[in-house]
Protein backbone atom coordinates (compact mmCIF):
# COMPACT_ATOMS: atom_id res chain seq x y z
CA UNK A 1 0.00 0.00 0.00
CA UNK A 2 3.00 2.87 1.01
CA UNK A 3 4.78 1.94 -2.93
CA UNK A 4 1.24 2.32 -4.37
CA UNK A 5 0.98 5.66 -2.33
CA UNK A 6 4.34 6.97 -3.22
CA UNK A 7 3.98 5.73 -7.13
CA UNK A 8 0.69 8.13 -7.45
CA UNK A 9 2.26 10.44 -4.90
CA UNK A 10 5.54 10.41 -7.67
CA UNK A 11 3.31 10.76 -10.55
CA UNK A 12 0.77 13.82 -10.01
CA UNK A 13 4.16 15.94 -8.65
CA UNK A 14 6.02 14.30 -12.11
CA UNK A 15 2.51 15.33 -14.18
CA UNK A 16 2.61 18.87 -12.29
CA UNK A 17 6.32 19.79 -13.11
CA UNK A 18 5.46 18.65 -16.73
CA UNK A 19 2.59 20.49 -17.44
CA UNK A 20 4.01 23.94 -15.54
CA UNK A 21 0.96 23.66 -12.73
CA UNK A 22 3.17 23.59 -10.00
CA UNK A 23 2.16 26.63 -7.80
CA UNK A 24 4.03 27.76 -5.03
CA UNK A 25 0.95 28.97 -3.17
CA UNK A 26 -0.22 25.89 -2.85
CA UNK A 27 2.33 24.45 0.24
CA UNK A 28 1.40 25.80 3.63
CA UNK A 29 4.15 26.10 5.86
CA UNK A 30 3.05 25.41 9.36
CA UNK A 31 3.95 23.92 13.07
CA UNK A 32 3.93 20.18 13.45
CA UNK A 33 0.14 19.02 15.10
CA UNK A 34 1.42 15.77 16.72
CA UNK A 35 -2.07 14.06 16.50
CA UNK A 36 -2.84 15.11 13.26
CA UNK A 37 0.53 14.99 11.70
CA UNK A 38 2.42 11.78 13.11
CA UNK A 39 1.27 9.05 10.57
CA UNK A 40 2.16 10.77 7.77
CA UNK A 41 5.38 12.46 8.73
CA UNK A 42 6.51 8.89 9.40
CA UNK A 43 5.55 8.16 6.39
CA UNK A 44 7.20 10.91 4.41
CA UNK A 45 10.80 10.07 6.01
CA UNK A 46 10.48 6.38 5.15
CA UNK A 47 10.57 7.57 1.58
CA UNK A 48 12.77 9.56 1.63
CA UNK A 49 15.38 7.33 3.49
CA UNK A 50 15.06 4.87 0.61
CA UNK A 51 18.70 4.19 -0.80
CA UNK A 52 19.19 4.95 -4.76
CA UNK A 53 20.29 2.54 -6.88
CA UNK A 54 20.64 -0.50 -4.27
CA UNK A 55 23.62 1.41 -2.97
CA UNK A 56 24.16 0.77 1.17
CA UNK A 57 22.07 3.53 3.28
CA UNK A 58 21.63 4.16 6.73
CA UNK A 59 18.09 4.56 7.89
CA UNK A 60 17.02 6.11 11.23
CA UNK A 61 13.69 4.92 13.78
CA UNK A 62 12.95 7.43 15.91
CA UNK A 63 10.99 5.42 17.86
CA UNK A 64 7.60 7.03 17.03
CA UNK A 65 8.70 10.21 17.80
CA UNK A 66 9.05 12.77 14.98
CA UNK A 67 10.31 15.68 17.53
CA UNK A 68 12.62 13.20 19.51
CA UNK A 69 15.75 15.24 17.63
CA UNK A 70 15.06 18.73 19.17
CA UNK A 71 12.16 17.96 21.80
CA UNK A 72 15.37 17.88 24.60
CA UNK A 73 16.25 22.08 23.82
CA UNK A 74 14.26 24.17 25.60
CA UNK A 75 12.98 26.50 23.30
CA UNK A 76 12.33 24.37 19.70
CA UNK A 77 10.11 23.85 16.56
CA UNK A 78 9.20 21.58 13.99
CA UNK A 79 7.56 22.83 10.60
CA UNK A 80 5.91 20.96 8.23
CA UNK A 81 4.76 21.67 4.53
CA UNK A 82 1.74 20.49 3.14
CA UNK A 83 0.38 20.67 -0.23
CA UNK A 84 -2.70 21.04 -2.06
CA UNK A 85 -6.21 20.66 -0.96
CA UNK A 86 -5.48 17.76 0.51
CA UNK A 87 -3.02 18.70 2.93
CA UNK A 88 -0.79 16.18 1.90
CA UNK A 89 2.77 16.69 3.95
CA UNK A 90 5.90 16.85 1.42
CA UNK A 91 8.47 18.58 3.43
CA UNK A 92 9.48 18.71 7.41
CA UNK A 93 12.46 21.02 9.35
CA UNK A 94 13.11 21.06 12.92
CA UNK A 95 14.91 23.60 14.76
CA UNK A 96 15.72 25.13 17.77
CA UNK A 97 17.22 27.99 19.84
CA UNK A 98 19.87 27.97 22.47
CA UNK A 99 22.35 30.26 24.60
CA UNK A 100 25.87 29.56 23.12
CA UNK A 101 29.38 31.50 23.49
CA UNK A 102 30.66 32.82 20.21
CA UNK A 103 34.65 32.93 21.94
CA UNK A 104 35.87 34.63 24.68
CA UNK A 105 32.86 34.39 27.31
CA UNK A 106 30.54 36.00 25.30
CA UNK A 107 26.98 34.51 24.98
CA UNK A 108 24.72 35.01 22.08
CA UNK A 109 21.31 33.60 21.25
CA UNK A 110 21.98 30.90 17.91
CA UNK A 111 19.66 28.59 16.15
CA UNK A 112 19.98 25.63 15.02
CA UNK A 113 18.77 23.68 12.03
CA UNK A 114 17.83 20.07 11.43
CA UNK A 115 15.96 17.44 9.99
CA UNK A 116 14.97 18.70 7.18
CA UNK A 117 13.66 16.39 4.47
CA UNK A 118 11.54 16.65 1.27
CA UNK A 119 9.46 14.06 -0.08
CA UNK A 120 11.34 12.40 -2.90
CA UNK A 121 8.27 13.48 -5.83
CA UNK A 122 8.54 16.51 -4.92
CA UNK A 123 11.79 18.07 -4.52
CA UNK A 124 13.68 20.78 -6.55
CA UNK A 125 10.30 22.95 -6.41
CA UNK A 126 11.03 25.52 -3.18
CA UNK A 127 9.67 23.79 -1.04
CA UNK A 128 13.08 23.21 1.36
CA UNK A 129 13.96 27.15 0.63
CA UNK A 130 10.18 28.07 1.85
CA UNK A 131 10.87 25.82 5.17
CA UNK A 132 13.52 27.01 5.71
CA UNK A 133 12.72 30.44 5.38
CA UNK A 134 9.80 30.63 7.89
CA UNK A 135 11.47 28.60 10.38
CA UNK A 136 14.11 31.39 10.36
CA UNK A 137 10.88 33.74 10.91
CA UNK A 138 10.06 31.64 13.97
CA UNK A 139 14.27 32.08 15.38
CA UNK A 140 14.36 35.73 15.06
CA UNK A 141 10.92 36.06 17.03
CA UNK A 142 12.79 33.16 19.62
CA UNK A 143 15.86 35.92 19.94
CA UNK A 144 18.25 34.19 17.73
CA UNK A 145 21.46 36.43 16.55
CA UNK A 146 22.73 33.29 14.11
CA UNK A 147 21.68 30.30 12.70
CA UNK A 148 23.66 27.57 12.03
CA UNK A 149 22.71 24.38 10.18
CA UNK A 150 25.33 20.66 9.98
CA UNK A 151 25.79 18.78 7.03
CA UNK A 152 28.48 15.99 5.19
CA UNK A 153 30.61 17.92 3.05
CA UNK A 154 29.65 15.66 0.40
CA UNK A 155 25.79 16.55 0.61
CA UNK A 156 26.04 18.75 -2.19
CA UNK A 157 22.28 19.48 -2.14
CA UNK A 158 22.06 21.06 1.28
CA UNK A 159 24.85 22.99 0.61
CA UNK A 160 23.77 24.54 -2.34
CA UNK A 161 20.38 25.07 -0.84
CA UNK A 162 21.48 26.99 1.87
CA UNK A 163 24.65 28.51 0.55
CA UNK A 164 23.52 29.22 -2.72
CA UNK A 165 19.42 30.08 -2.11
CA UNK A 166 19.70 31.18 1.57
CA UNK A 167 22.46 33.03 2.13
CA UNK A 168 24.55 30.92 4.59
CA UNK A 169 28.25 31.11 4.90
CA UNK A 170 30.43 28.10 5.33
CA UNK A 171 31.74 28.28 8.74
CA UNK A 172 33.40 26.01 10.76
CA UNK A 173 34.69 22.28 9.43
CA UNK A 174 34.68 19.88 12.83
CA UNK A 175 35.56 16.29 12.58
CA UNK A 176 33.05 13.23 13.31
CA UNK A 177 35.02 10.23 14.91
CA UNK A 178 33.33 6.77 14.78
CA UNK A 179 34.61 3.95 16.67
CA UNK A 180 32.78 0.96 16.27
CA UNK A 181 31.73 -1.28 19.54
CA UNK A 182 34.17 -4.62 19.21
CA UNK A 183 33.14 -7.92 20.58
CA UNK A 184 36.22 -7.42 23.01
CA UNK A 185 36.88 -5.14 26.07
CA UNK A 186 39.69 -3.02 25.51
CA UNK A 187 42.57 -2.29 27.83
CA UNK A 188 42.44 0.83 29.97
CA UNK A 189 46.27 0.91 30.62
CA UNK A 190 48.18 0.74 33.65
CA UNK A 191 48.34 2.96 36.11
CA UNK A 192 45.35 5.12 35.52
CA UNK A 193 41.91 6.13 37.60
CA UNK A 194 39.25 6.57 35.98
CA UNK A 195 36.32 8.63 38.40
CA UNK A 196 33.31 9.81 37.76
CA UNK A 197 31.99 13.34 38.62
CA UNK A 198 28.89 14.49 39.60
CA UNK A 199 26.67 16.93 37.46
CA UNK A 200 28.07 20.25 39.68
CA UNK A 201 31.64 19.17 39.62
CA UNK A 202 31.31 18.21 36.26
CA UNK A 203 29.65 21.48 34.92
CA UNK A 204 32.30 23.51 37.12
CA UNK A 205 35.18 22.47 35.28
CA UNK A 206 33.57 22.38 32.23
CA UNK A 207 32.76 26.17 32.05
CA UNK A 208 36.47 26.74 33.14
CA UNK A 209 37.97 24.92 30.39
CA UNK A 210 35.41 26.00 27.64
CA UNK A 211 35.14 29.38 28.87
CA UNK A 212 36.87 30.91 25.97
CA UNK A 213 35.85 28.18 22.87
CA UNK A 214 32.86 28.53 20.33
CA UNK A 215 29.45 26.99 21.20
CA UNK A 216 29.89 26.05 24.53
CA UNK A 217 25.87 26.16 25.65
CA UNK A 218 24.96 28.07 28.43
CA UNK A 219 22.67 25.38 30.01
CA UNK A 220 25.27 22.50 30.24
CA UNK A 221 23.85 21.37 33.69
CA UNK A 222 20.66 20.46 31.96
CA UNK A 223 22.69 18.60 29.24
CA UNK A 224 24.48 16.74 32.15
CA UNK A 225 21.67 16.26 34.30
CA UNK A 226 19.37 14.82 31.34
CA UNK A 227 18.62 11.00 30.99
CA UNK A 228 20.36 10.49 28.21
CA UNK A 229 23.36 11.72 29.84
CA UNK A 230 25.44 8.81 31.27
CA UNK A 231 27.43 10.66 33.46
CA UNK A 232 30.92 12.44 32.96
CA UNK A 233 34.11 11.03 33.76
CA UNK A 234 37.45 11.91 34.47
CA UNK A 235 41.09 9.86 33.88
CA UNK A 236 44.08 10.71 35.75
CA UNK A 237 46.94 9.24 37.25
CA UNK A 238 46.40 6.58 40.00
CA UNK A 239 48.98 8.39 42.32
CA UNK A 240 47.53 12.26 41.79
CA UNK A 241 44.14 10.42 42.89
CA UNK A 242 44.55 10.61 46.93
CA UNK A 243 46.40 14.44 46.50
CA UNK A 244 43.49 15.09 44.38
CA UNK A 245 40.42 16.78 46.19
CA UNK A 246 37.73 18.44 43.77
CA UNK A 247 36.29 20.58 47.11
CA UNK A 248 39.65 23.25 46.99
CA UNK A 249 38.51 23.70 43.27
CA UNK A 250 41.63 22.84 41.62
CA UNK A 251 42.15 20.35 38.72
CA UNK A 252 44.61 17.64 38.99
CA UNK A 253 48.13 18.69 37.27
CA UNK A 254 46.80 15.73 34.70
CA UNK A 255 43.28 14.41 33.65
CA UNK A 256 41.06 14.19 30.64
CA UNK A 257 37.38 14.59 31.10
CA UNK A 258 34.45 13.43 28.53
CA UNK A 259 31.00 13.25 29.00
CA UNK A 260 28.89 9.99 27.46
CA UNK A 261 25.49 10.77 25.81
CA UNK A 262 23.48 8.00 24.39
CA UNK A 263 20.51 7.74 21.82
CA UNK A 264 19.35 4.48 23.03
CA UNK A 265 15.69 6.16 23.81
CA UNK A 266 16.59 8.73 21.23
CA UNK A 267 16.42 6.95 18.10
CA UNK A 268 18.09 3.59 16.44
CA UNK A 269 19.92 3.26 13.15
CA UNK A 270 20.10 0.72 10.95
CA UNK A 271 22.54 -0.23 7.39
CA UNK A 272 20.68 -1.20 5.06
CA UNK A 273 21.10 -2.32 1.13
CA UNK A 274 24.62 -4.28 1.55
CA UNK A 275 25.64 -7.22 -0.10
CA UNK A 276 25.47 -10.39 0.74
CA UNK A 277 29.12 -10.90 0.65
CA UNK A 278 29.90 -7.76 2.81
CA UNK A 279 27.27 -8.85 5.49
CA UNK A 280 28.77 -12.54 5.79
CA UNK A 281 32.01 -10.89 6.03
CA UNK A 282 31.07 -8.05 8.97
CA UNK A 283 29.53 -11.01 10.35
CA UNK A 284 31.89 -13.77 10.64
CA UNK A 285 34.69 -11.20 12.02
CA UNK A 286 32.03 -10.49 15.16
CA UNK A 287 32.00 -14.22 15.26
CA UNK A 288 35.22 -14.72 15.75
CA UNK A 289 36.04 -11.64 18.00
CA UNK A 290 33.40 -12.94 20.51
CA UNK A 291 34.64 -16.83 20.63
CA UNK A 292 38.52 -15.40 20.95
CA UNK A 293 38.24 -11.82 22.58
CA UNK A 294 41.72 -12.74 24.01
CA UNK A 295 43.12 -11.89 20.12
CA UNK A 296 41.26 -8.11 20.47
CA UNK A 297 40.63 -8.53 16.70
CA UNK A 298 38.69 -5.59 15.14
CA UNK A 299 35.01 -6.67 14.34
CA UNK A 300 32.11 -4.73 13.19
CA UNK A 301 28.82 -5.34 14.90
CA UNK A 302 25.76 -5.91 13.84
CA UNK A 303 24.88 -2.83 12.48
CA UNK A 304 21.96 -5.01 10.06
CA UNK A 305 19.70 -4.74 12.84
CA UNK A 306 19.03 -1.38 14.83
CA UNK A 307 21.22 -0.01 16.85
CA UNK A 308 22.51 2.85 18.93
CA UNK A 309 25.33 5.16 19.63
CA UNK A 310 27.46 6.39 22.46
CA UNK A 311 28.30 10.30 21.83
CA UNK A 312 31.38 11.19 23.91
CA UNK A 313 31.24 15.36 24.56
CA UNK A 314 33.46 17.85 26.32
CA UNK A 315 36.31 15.85 25.45
CA UNK A 316 39.29 17.64 27.03
CA UNK A 317 42.63 17.18 28.25
CA UNK A 318 45.89 18.55 29.79
CA UNK A 319 49.17 18.00 31.42
CA UNK A 320 51.67 15.34 31.19
CA UNK A 321 50.70 12.15 29.18
CA UNK A 322 47.77 13.75 28.62
CA UNK A 323 46.77 11.49 25.51
CA UNK A 324 47.71 8.47 27.11
CA UNK A 325 45.03 9.40 29.74
CA UNK A 326 42.38 10.47 27.09
CA UNK A 327 42.91 7.46 25.23
CA UNK A 328 41.95 5.31 28.10
CA UNK A 329 39.03 6.83 28.99
CA UNK A 330 38.00 6.78 24.92
CA UNK A 331 38.19 2.89 25.88
CA UNK A 332 36.55 3.30 29.06
CA UNK A 333 33.48 4.50 27.15
CA UNK A 334 34.09 1.46 24.40
CA UNK A 335 33.90 -1.09 27.30
CA UNK A 336 30.42 0.99 28.30
CA UNK A 337 29.60 0.20 24.83
CA UNK A 338 30.53 -3.47 25.05
CA UNK A 339 28.56 -4.23 28.09
CA UNK A 340 25.20 -2.19 26.96
CA UNK A 341 24.37 -4.72 24.29
CA UNK A 342 22.63 -2.69 20.99
CA UNK A 343 25.29 0.07 21.19
CA UNK A 344 27.08 -0.07 17.95
CA UNK A 345 29.80 2.42 17.84
CA UNK A 346 31.20 5.79 20.09
CA UNK A 347 31.01 9.00 18.17
CA UNK A 348 32.99 12.27 19.19
CA UNK A 349 32.89 15.41 17.37
CA UNK A 350 35.95 17.96 17.73
CA UNK A 351 37.16 21.21 16.81
CA UNK A 352 39.97 21.00 13.74
CA UNK A 353 42.66 22.05 15.66
CA UNK A 354 41.79 20.60 18.97
CA UNK A 355 44.65 18.04 20.16
CA UNK A 356 41.91 15.65 21.14
CA UNK A 357 41.53 15.21 17.45
CA UNK A 358 44.98 13.35 17.39
CA UNK A 359 44.11 11.04 20.06
CA UNK A 360 40.51 9.57 19.93
CA UNK A 361 40.54 5.53 18.61
CA UNK A 362 38.49 5.55 15.27
CA UNK A 363 38.03 4.00 11.94
CA UNK A 364 38.67 6.74 9.31
CA UNK A 365 36.56 4.35 7.00
CA UNK A 366 33.58 5.25 8.85
CA UNK A 367 34.47 8.90 10.20
CA UNK A 368 34.12 12.58 8.55
CA UNK A 369 37.53 14.47 8.56
CA UNK A 370 35.31 17.54 7.56
CA UNK A 371 31.47 18.07 8.72
CA UNK A 372 30.50 21.33 7.34
CA UNK A 373 28.76 23.77 9.24
CA UNK A 374 27.13 26.62 7.57
CA UNK A 375 25.81 29.96 9.50
CA UNK A 376 24.00 32.88 8.69
CA UNK A 377 23.21 36.21 10.90
CA UNK A 378 19.77 37.27 11.00
CA UNK A 379 18.06 40.54 10.56
CA UNK A 380 16.78 42.60 13.16
CA UNK A 381 18.96 41.49 15.79
CA UNK A 382 17.61 43.37 18.98
CA UNK A 383 19.59 43.19 21.86
CA UNK A 384 22.76 44.18 20.49
CA UNK A 385 25.26 41.67 21.81
CA UNK A 386 27.54 42.35 19.11
CA UNK A 387 28.14 45.79 20.36
CA UNK A 388 28.29 45.19 23.74
CA UNK A 389 31.42 42.86 23.37
CA UNK A 390 32.77 45.32 20.95
CA UNK A 391 33.47 42.50 18.67
CA UNK A 392 33.02 42.51 15.11
CA UNK A 393 30.49 39.78 13.29
CA UNK A 394 30.91 36.70 14.33
CA UNK A 395 30.55 35.18 11.10
CA UNK A 396 33.62 37.08 10.13
CA UNK A 397 35.84 36.61 13.43
CA UNK A 398 38.75 33.78 13.63
CA UNK A 399 38.07 31.49 16.34
CA UNK A 400 39.58 32.84 19.77
CA UNK A 401 40.18 29.24 21.00
CA UNK A 402 40.93 25.59 19.59
CA UNK A 403 38.16 23.92 21.05
CA UNK A 404 34.96 23.77 19.62
CA UNK A 405 32.03 22.89 22.14
CA UNK A 406 29.42 20.39 20.29
CA UNK A 407 26.31 20.09 21.91
CA UNK A 408 24.98 16.31 22.15
CA UNK A 409 21.98 17.53 21.12
CA UNK A 410 22.74 18.19 18.09
CA UNK A 411 23.31 15.16 16.63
Amino acid sequence: MALKVAAVNSSRAAAAVATQDWEEDLVVVREYDEEKDKVAVEEMERRCEIGEGGKPSLVADLLGDPICRVRHFPSHIMLVAEYGEKGEIVGVIRGCVKTVTRGNSVYVKLAYILGLRISPSYRRLGIGKKLVQKLEEWCKQNGAEYVYMATDCSNEPSINLFTRKCAYTKFRTPTMLVHPVHAHYKPLGSGIAIVRLNPRLAESIYRRVFANSEFFPKDIDNILCNRLSLGTFMALPRKCLPKWDPKTGTLPPSFAITSIWSTKQLFRLQVKGVSMLTYACCMASRVVDAWMPWLMLPSIPDVFRKFWVYFLYGLHMEGKNASRLMKSLCAFAHNMGRDDDGCGAVLAEVGQRDPVREVIPHWRKFSLSEDLWCIKKLGNANDGSNERCGSSDWMKSRPSSRFLFVDPRDI
